[in-house]
């Protein structure tokens, strides 16, 4: 009898293998630099493994790690939004986009008092009366003025 027929073959295996990704990789997928993963993972923020002397990111836990990661957009102070656009509260940042304008004018404006804004926390919030407001009182006199010349 021939041993080799005695033996079944065994059923396929089905690996699950997961894709991984290099830090370069991870970095160019979330658009930041390869330092910020390698940060991300110093923190214990972002998963990775060392396999001798090449890091590696399963791409869930990449996935994950994004889902999680701060953002401004959803900062709380006090339990309830910080730029909560619905209720008309917007960043400075997103001021400035919205009057195409550097925010630095708009820190300069809330710092001597031409625009209103709230401190929270760390963050200032300007509500959309208080942005229509500068916008007429004081922009349109600076375009205005401008054309004149």
């Amino acid at each position: 009898m021939d041993m080799e027929n005695n033996f079944e073959s065994p059923a396929p295996v089905q690996e699950t293998l997961k894709k991984v990704v290099s830090i370069t990789e991870a970095a160019r997928i979330n658009g930041v630099t390869r330092q910020a993963i390698y940060v991300a993972i110093k923190q214990n923020k972002l998963k990775a493994r060392k396999d001798s002397t090449r890091w590696t990111i399963d791409l869930d836990d990449l996935e994950e790690y994004r889902r999680n990661k701060y953002s401004r957009a959803k900062s709380t102070y006090d339990g309830d939004l910080l730029f909560n656009n619905t209720k008309g509260y917007y960043s400075v940042n997103q001021v400035a986009k919205m009057l195409d304008v550097p925010a630095q004018k708009i820190y300069y404006a809330t710092r001597i008092g031409m625009l209103k804004a709230i401190r929270k926390g760390a963050a200032w919030v300007i509500h959309i009366d208080d942005v229509k407001e500068y916008q007429e009182k004081f922009l349109s006199r600076a375009t205005s003025s401008h054309e004149a010349m």
